[in-house]
């Protein structure tokens, strides 16, 4: 059954992806009125997320950013199918680069990359960055779907912009390999993800809530000397993004544990606290609670 679905999911999402981008924003819109107003799609998560990181914005407030929040969601997904058939010179217009040479320098000074970001704005359109002629080959660390149709589905998509995507369980494997065969590499890895219980590790007080973090994106630079970089991704418009690397850590031993990880959140919460609606407030970020622990 499920490869059924998916040869006839799979041309459908091909003529979503050719569609001229008013068009393809006018679907997004249908799509923003589905998800929002008839399915109610995880509307109490976001509702209990809002609620929980901003206690002091009204009613009135919490309900435009949770409006807002759903008109993005909407173009984000859209966005990652329109991957499928998006032009380089097309996607070079609507995602930029503001320093790749930050980027560039530290692949040739330290022996691989590890760059963090959060599901904010457009993290499915920043693989864009082996556009910019870098020198380390790109991974995108992601968990697999159950499915294996629809897990093939999301590579596909997301080929398209030429970075290697690999599976959460291949992303410690892949990095140790490449160091010991001396090929740098580059990777991309979503940082804010919920840690499964038995692997909690650290807290951290993210967007006023003490929450549990993921630390496998600092451990990996500590053990492997990799630079860590941090990818702020800024909506400038509908369908345009600005993106900027900032260092956190050039030489990850020198620092504390979890101290990496602490700046990461720090400055991914500037960005949540400074436009709120273009964070993925439909993940249930903070499920747990430390007074349970």
């Amino acid at each position: 059954m499920g490869k059924l679905i998916y040869y006839i999911i799979y041309p459908l999402l091909w003529l979503i992806s050719i569609l001229p981008f008013p068009l393809f924003y006018l679907l997004s819109d249908f799509f923003y009125f589905l998800a929002y107003y008839l399915i109610g799609y995880r509307k109490e998560v976001v509702k209990s997320n809002l609620k929980l990181c901003f206690p002091k914005k009204t009613d009135k407030e919490l309900k435009s950013i949770e409006k807002a929040f759903y008109h993005h969601m909407c173009d984000m997904f859209l966005e990652m199918i329109k991957t499928l058939s998006i032009s380089e010179k097309q996607l070079k217009k609507r995602f930029v680069y503001k320093n790749v040479e930050e980027f560039r320098r530290l692949e040739e000074n330290s022996p691989g990359v590890i760059v963090m970001c959060g599901h904010y704005a457009s993290y499915e359109w920043a693989t864009a960055i082996n556009y910019y002629d870098t020198n380390n080959k790109g991974y995108a660390i992601y968990k697999n779907l159950k499915n294996e149709y629809f897990d093939q589905l999301i590579k596909d998509i997301r080929a398209n912009l030429g970075t290697t995507l690999i599976n959460s369980r291949e992303a410690i494997p892949t990095m140790l390999r490449n160091k010991r065969d001396g090929q740098k590499g580059s990777y991309y890895m979503i940082s804010d993800q919920s840690p499964k219980r038995s692997k909690i590790k650290a807290w951290s007080n993210f967007m006023g809530v003490e929450t549990p973090v993921f630390t496998g994106s600092e451990a990996m630079a500590k053990k492997l000397g990799f630079a860590v970089l941090y990818l702020k991704v800024e909506k400038v418009k509908r369908g345009f993004y600005e993106a900027t690397f900032s260092t956190l850590a050039e030489n990850p031993k020198e620092f504390e544990d979890f101290k990496i990880t602490e700046i990461f959140f720090k400055e991914l919460e500037k960005q949540i606290k400074n436009q709120p609606e273009y964070y993925l407030w439909t993940h249930k970020r903070w499920k747990f609670n430390k007074k349970d622990f």
